[in-house]
């Protein structure tokens, strides 16, 4: 492992969310990223979660928005502090407060015009999600409303879970188009506990 991955590694037991000091300049970015991208690969398989042919959660953490501010500073050569930031407060939402599980939902069509009539027609789908808790209880997200118009919704968005202590069991969906709920495995609750309680 070189200097650069034990510096992040470090840096990403400490904290919960992104900071300016843990961003990687270009150089030492493009050394380390070949294994920052194999780690952050395996971080988001296990959080991804599938609900039925449609419907994608991948929970966000500091590794997964970490590689992302990154990528964006990569793509974009940013070497101004302000742009950095901006990347950094945009991305960090993401992620959710202590006791909270930040998530990204992804609507998948592979039609683009199948796409668009759910799209108009789940104008009710966000408080039909949901994750059933070890002890059975069910925790609704909190989400962006602005994401919902007036006809039709966002084909991404970004929603939080707040868990407090519940351990998550199952993620899924109630909606009478869907209604169907994906069990965890062992490795997906221990990740994604691990998420809820870091600070």
């Amino acid at each position: 492992m070189t200097v650069f991955l034990r510096k992040w590694s470090q840096r990403r037991r400490e904290v919960r969310k992104v900071e300016r000091t843990s961003i990687l300049a270009l150089g030492d970015y493009e050394k380390a990223r070949p294994a920052l991208r194999e780690q952050v690969l395996k971080a988001k398989e296990i959080r991804r979660i599938h609900v039925g042919e449609h419907l994608t959660f991948l929970f966000e953490n500091f590794e997964t928005v970490h590689y992302q501010v990154q990528e964006m500073v990569r793509t974009e050569r940013m070497v101004d502090d302000s742009q950095i930031l901006h990347e950094i407060e945009t991305y960090n939402e993401l992620i959710g407060e202590q006791g909270e599980l930040g998530c990204t939902l992804l609507i998948e069509f592979d039609d683009s015009a199948q796409r668009s009539v759910y799209l108009s027609k789940w104008l009710d789908l966000l408080p039909t999600l949901f994750i059933r808790a070890s002890d059975g209880s069910m925790v609704t997200p909190t989400y962006d409303e602005r994401q919902v118009g007036e006809s039709r919704i966002s084909s991404v968005h970004y929603l939080r879970f707040r868990m407090g202590d519940k351990i998550p069991a199952a993620v899924g969906c109630s909606h009478p188009d869907v209604a169907l709920e994906t069990v965890l495995s062992s490795l997906q609750i221990a990740a994604l506990c691990k998420d809820i309680l870091s600070r």
